[in-house]
């Protein structure tokens, strides 16, 4: 699948619903389940291979669960690949690609800091330009979880983010209606919300306007709450089914 089909998902008022997938076979539930494309969540994948997010995932480890993924799937496929994993754009580039995805997320801060946002903007801007139209790039702004906070702020960078060639903006973790409402009519592309407790409802989410939906690591939390309570009915001597 093309870079091209993922990007013509991107429709404001009618979103691209992301369950985020963590393996073969969650992917492969995605598609069976009718959805249109197939996102990996980095906090999940980590998990199930044994690291902790925030890049601490070796970045060949990353690419080969994206891999499996895509491999598994006939619908496209775009990687949370945190901020690049240290690659430079053209091999980020080149790596990806060779998955077979053909989208990607990729943060504006550290572990403790936001990233300048002119660096950041030429960052994807370099990502783009190796990419070309081959790869959908959803930039995620972090100023909600650890910058200012301040829309205008949000705001700015999303603009600058498209201008250096992103096809999306991701606002991780801004949910409060009025707020979404505002960074959509401010922002001239894309906006994608990630869809957690306390966020508007996928109907409310399209009628602000919205064009993308993740659901970042809940699902994979849920799954694997599920399988730790029937873990321990097997250790109680209980029938886990």
């Amino acid at each position: 699948m093309t870079a091209e089909t993922l990007r013509s998902l991107h429709i404001p008022g009618k979103p691209l619903i992301l369950p985020n997938a963590w393996d073969a076979a969650s992917a492969r539930a995605v598609q069976e389940a009718g959805f249109p494309a197939v996102a990996s969540g980095s906090h999940a994948v980590a998990e199930v291979l044994g690291y902790d997010d925030g890049e601490g995932t070796p970045v060949a480890e990353m690419l080969a669960a994206v891999a499996r993924m895509a491999r598994s799937v006939d619908v496209p496929v775009t990687a949370d690949l945190e901020r690049g994993y240290g690659l430079d754009p053209a091999e980020l580039v080149e790596r990806l690609l060779a998955t077979g995805a053909v989208g990607c997320n990729l943060e504006d801060s550290t572990a403790d800091a936001m990233v300048d946002v002119h660096r950041q903007a030429d960052y994807l801007a370099a990502v783009r330009q190796a990419a070309g139209d081959a790869l959908v790039i959803n930039a995620r702004v972090d100023t909600y979880v650890r910058g200012t906070r301040e829309r205008a702020d949000a705001v700015a960078r999303a603009k600058a983010y498209l201008e250096a060639g992103a096809d999306c903006v991701y606002p991780i973790t801004l949910g409060e209606r009025e707020e979404v409402a505002a960074f959509v009519a401010e922002v001239p592309g894309p906006v994608n919300i990630l869809f957690r407790p306390g966020t508007p409802d996928l109907a409310d989410l399209a009628e602000l306007g919205v064009a993308r939906v993740s659901y970042g690591g809940g699902l994979h939390r849920a799954a694997h709450h599920y399988a730790v309570s029937l873990i321990a009915a097997v250790a109680e001597g209980r029938s886990p089914y």
